[in-house]
C-alpha cells in the first residue's frame, strides 16, 4: 500500500515536470518566457515613453511624486514633463563628448541589442577560469579589429579597463621604471586631450611626472631619462592622424586610438604599436558603460597593466562586459557595415554643414582634415571628425571661448585646456541631433552679420 502511494506520488512529480517543460515551449520550440516577462514589460514600457522626441526616459530614472514611471530627461534647451517646451534663449552645450549621435542607430536595433540579465548572473569576483576577463568578449574584440582592419591583434595580449581613462594611467604605470632615481617624463603633442595631464598629476607618483609638450623633448640629449609619449590618433580635439614624434631606446609610446573607427576617420592601415588603447564609448556610443581595452605587445607590460587594474578595481564589471559583448555582436552581425555606414554618414553630413558655414566667415576658421583612402570602405572617404576645432581669427578675439558665450550663447571647451592658445575652442559634433541643430543655428547667427543668413 505504501509502495503504491509512493509510486503514484513519483509518477505525479514526473508528469508535473513534463507538463512544466512542455508549457515552457511555444510551437516551433521557442521558450515561453516566465520570470523574465515582468522585466521585459517594464523595459518596453519605459522605452515607449516618447518625451516628445526631445528626451528619454530610463528604467533607473527619477520617479516623481504622483507618477507611475520614471520622468523624462530632456535634451539641452528642452523642458517640461514631456520635453515639449523649447527654450530658445538657453545656452547650447557643445562641450561634452557624449556620442549620442549613435542613439538612433541603437533604437533601430532595439530587439537585437536588448539585454535581460538574471538576478544571479555572475555574482562571483571572477569567471570560471579565475580571471576577470571574459574570453568570449576578448574573442569578439579580436574579430572586430580583424574585420575593420584598424589594429593588429595576432600574438598580442588584451587587457580590459573601466573605459580608456583607467587604461591610460595603467599604461603609464606599466611603462614607468621601478626604483628609479629619475621619474619617467610623460608628454603629448599640442593640442592634446587634457586627461593625460590631469590624471598623471592626480596620482602624484614618484615614478612618473607630466612634462607638457612633446616638442620640448625633441632635442634632449639626456639618454638616461625615460620618456612616455601619448600619441592620439585621430587626435582629440582636431582629428589629425598623429604619429609618434620621439624615438630612441628610452622612449615609449601609448597610442590612444579612441576615435580610430570608420565613423570618424579613414582607416589607412592597421595600427601596429606596442601599446594601443580603445574604448567602447566611441565605437558604439555607450560612454556610460565605462568599458575599454588595450592591445599590448610585450608580456611584462601586459602583466603590469593587469596588476594595476586588479588592484584598482578588481577588473571590469561583469555586467559591463556582458553588455559590451552583446553590442559588439550586433556590430559584427553586418560586418560593421550597419553602424559604421550610419555613423560615418551622420558625422560626414554634420561636418560638411559646419564647414560650409564657417567657410563663409572671416572671423572664424576650422581645422583642415584631408580626405584619405579607407581600407574598410575601400574608397577615399570624406572627412567626419568628432569635433570642430574652431579658431577666432580677429586680433581682438583672444579668448574664443568667451566670444562664443557672449555673442552666441555657445559653451564649447577652451583651447588652453588642450595646451593650445585660447584663440581656439573645441565644439562637439557627436552629441544628439537636437544639440547639433541648435549649435548650427547659433553658429549661423554668428556669421549672419558678415555674409548674411546661410542656407543649412
Amino acid at each position: 500500500m505504501v509502495k503504491t502511494q509512493s509510486l503514484k506520488r513519483d509518477l505525479g512529480l514526473v508528469c508535473s515536470l513534463i507538463l512544466n517543460i512542455f508549457f515552457l515551449f511555444k510551437v516551433g520550440g521557442e521558450w515561453n518566457l516566465s520570470w523574465s516577462k515582468r522585466a521585459a514589460s517594464e523595459a518596453e514600457a519605459v522605452a515607449a515613453i516618447s518625451c516628445s522626441g526631445h528626451g528619454r526616459a530610463y528604467l533607473d530614472g527619477l520617479v516623481l511624486d504622483g507618477n507611475e514611471g520614471p520622468a523624462c530627461e530632456c535634451n539641452t534647451c528642452y523642458g517640461g514633463p514631456d520635453c515639449s517646451q523649447f527654450f530658445p534663449d538657453c545656452a547650447v552645450n557643445a562641450d561634452g563628448g557624449d556620442p549620442l549621435f549613435l542613439e538612433p542607430f541603437w533604437m533601430q536595433q532595439a530587439a537585437s541589442s536588448a539585454l535581460l540579465v538574471a538576478g544571479w548572473h555572475r555574482m562571483s569576483y571572477s569567471y570560471g577560469d579565475q580571471s576577470t576577463i571574459s574570453q568570449e568578449l576578448e574573442r569578439h574584440i579580436r574579430k572586430l579589429h580583424d574585420i575593420v582592419g584598424n589594429a593588429a591583434t595576432e600574438g598580442r595580449y588584451v587587457v580590459f579597463g573601466a573605459g580608456s581613462t583607467q587604461l591610460l594611467n595603467a599604461a603609464v604605470y606599466a611603462l614607468s621604471p621601478d626604483n628609479s632615481s629619475s621619474p619617467a617624463r610623460v608628454v603629448a603633442s599640442i593640442p592634446f586631450y587634457p586627461v593625460y595631464e590631469l590624471q598623471t598629476d592626480i596620482f602624484n607618483s614618484v615614478d612618473f611626472q607630466f612634462q607638457g609638450d612633446t616638442s620640448l623633448w625633441k632635442n634632449k640629449s639626456d639618454s638616461d631619462t625615460e620618456v612616455i609619449e601619448f600619441v592620439t590618433s585621430p587626435n582629440n580635439p582636431d582629428g589629425q592622424l598623429n604619429k609618434a614624434v620621439l624615438h630612441g631606446p628610452n622612449v615609449k609610446a601609448i597610442h590612444d586610438h579612441a576615435y580610430y573607427w570608420p565613423h570618424f576617420t579613414a582607416i589607412p592601415a592597421p595600427a601596429d604599436s606596442d601599446v594601443m588603447v580603445f574604448t567602447l564609448s566611441k565605437l558604439t556610443g555607450h560612454a556610460g558603460s565605462r568599458f575599454g581595452w588595450a592591445i599590448i605587445k610585450d608580456k611584462v607590460i601586459y602583466q603590469r597593466m593587469v596588476t594595476y587594474i586588479a588592484l584598482n578595481t578588481m577588473g571590469v564589471s561583469r555586467d559591463t562586459q556582458l553588455r559590451a559583448l552583446k553590442l559588439i555582436k550586433v556590430v559584427l552581425a553586418t560586418g560593421g557595415r550597419g553602424i559604421f555606414e550610419f555613423g560615418h554618414e551622420t558625422m560626414r553630413k554634420r561636418w560638411e554643414k559646419m564647414n560650409k558655414l564657417i567657410s563663409t566667415s572671416k572671423r572664424f576658421s576650422l581645422q583642415k582634415v584631408i580626405p584619405e583612402y579607407c581600407n574598410y570602405f575601400q574608397k577615399i572617404r570624406g572627412a567626419s571628425p568628432a569635433y570642430a576645432w574652431l579658431k577666432c581669427e580677429k586680433q581682438e578675439d583672444k579668448h574664443c571661448f568667451a566670444v562664443l558665450q557672449a555673442v552666441a550663447n555657445i559653451t564649447g571647451r577652451q583651447g588652453s585646456l588642450f595646451y593650445a592658445e585660447d584663440r581656439y575652442v573645441r565644439l562637439s559634433l557627436i552629441r544628439s541631433q537636437d544639440d547639433f541643430d541648435l549649435l548650427l543655428h547659433k553658429v549661423n547667427e554668428l556669421v549672419v552679420g558678415e555674409e548674411g543668413p546661410q542656407t543649412m
